[in-house]
């Protein structure tokens, strides 16, 4: 098949990988002319995935029309900040049915990816694909699940097989509401994960944040109008494990830069990625408001990252709260 991966950050190279490896012909959309030129003429993308070398059926291009034309599937990879720009450059090239699979994790303010490619491109089939991913280990052929969800079952069926491989096995689901907030909201989770370490504090503090980090996103989510088994599966909990434990996830190293003491502004600059579960946070934090959904670890980050709340005073609130049942 001819596959359209837009986005070549690391997750977007990554995936471009395993697909040509199935003997697709991948054209790898880039941003601007100059990074298209780099991945070109390095066969591999220094900046995210080092010493990964590009498959010769990878075709990288900053042609936005010449990479949808023909695409039996498009894979978007564009951050969350850049989902709506990056609609808008395809929408004119996509046609009415044309398959997109939504490969990020996050929110544009209060809506979720999916609804904002919706939004932008009406006519297309849209469904997205979350789970425990770290793109270092997926482009390197370590053994990955993950979960493939649309409103459409032949069409997650479909998905289904275009993506799986002895190396990358995927299941399906017809939740992308859960699919996509469990992808989303684990994101603040695992910050908070990384600021308890930075901290200082051990394993029992960190399992406690992942454990009712989870009830927290479980609960809004079903708010939402998820499935809440949906958030014990791939796309819940174990992207959450994931993220919030690993020194690959860079919204853990962020937390944990923010809890040794580094300013927000200069943690960022050190991470040089997008760190979605900041983004996450203010979004998250508004929409337990908006649903009246009870979040005190989510609210708590977001006083942290926006307010300047002291991390220590968050975990001291967190665990003087009132007493309740689990």
């Amino acid at each position: 098949m001819k596959i359209a991966v837009i986005g070549s950050g690391g997750w977007g190279t990554a995936i471009s990988i395993l697909l040509a490896g199935k003997k697709n012909d991948i054209y790898l959309w880039s941003w601007i002319q100059e990074e298209t030129d780099r991945l070109n003429n390095d066969r591999e993308n220094k900046e995210f995935l080092p010493g990964v070398k590009l498959d010769e059926r990878i075709v990288c291009s900053h042609d936005m029309e010449k990479c949808l034309d023909g695409a039996d599937v498009v894979i978007t990879a564009a951050p969350s900040p850049a989902t709506r720009t990056t609609a808008k450059q395809m929408a004119p090239y996509i046609k009415p049915g044309q398959k997109i699979v939504n490969i990020s994790k996050g929110l544009e303010g209060q809506l979720r990816l999916s609804e904002v490619y919706h939004s932008e491109i009406p006519e297309a089939d849209i469904s997205v694909l979350s789970g425990p991913s770290h793109a270092e280990e997926v482009s390197r052929g370590i053994p990955t699940t993950v979960v493939v969800a649309s409103e459409n079952e032949a069409t997650a069926e479909f998905l289904q097989d275009v993506f799986m491989c002895p190396t990358f096995r995927v299941y399906t689901s017809d939740d992308i509401i859960g699919v996509e907030l469990g992808g989303a909201l684990k994101n603040v989770i695992a910050l908070c994960a990384g600021i308890s370490d930075g901290l200082g504090y051990g394993d029992n503090t960190k399992a406690a944040l992942i454990t009712r980090g989870l009830a927290e996103i479980t609960r809004l989510g079903t708010a939402m109008g998820a499935k809440a088994a949906t958030f014990s599966g791939l796309s819940g909990l174990g992207d959450l494990i994931v993220t919030g434990t690993s020194k690959l996830s860079r919204n853990y190293t962020a937390g944990r830069l923010i809890g040794s003491g580094m300013s927000l502004e200069d943690t960022l600059d050190k991470v040089h990625m997008v760190v979605e579960g900041v983004n996450t946070a203010g979004a998250a934090y508004g929409l337990s408001k908006k649903y009246n959904v009870e979040t005190p670890i989510i609210e708590h980050a977001y006083k942290i990252l926006f307010e300047g709340m002291d991390p220590h005073e968050a975990v001291n609130l967190l665990m003087t709260r009132r007493k309740t049942v689990e």
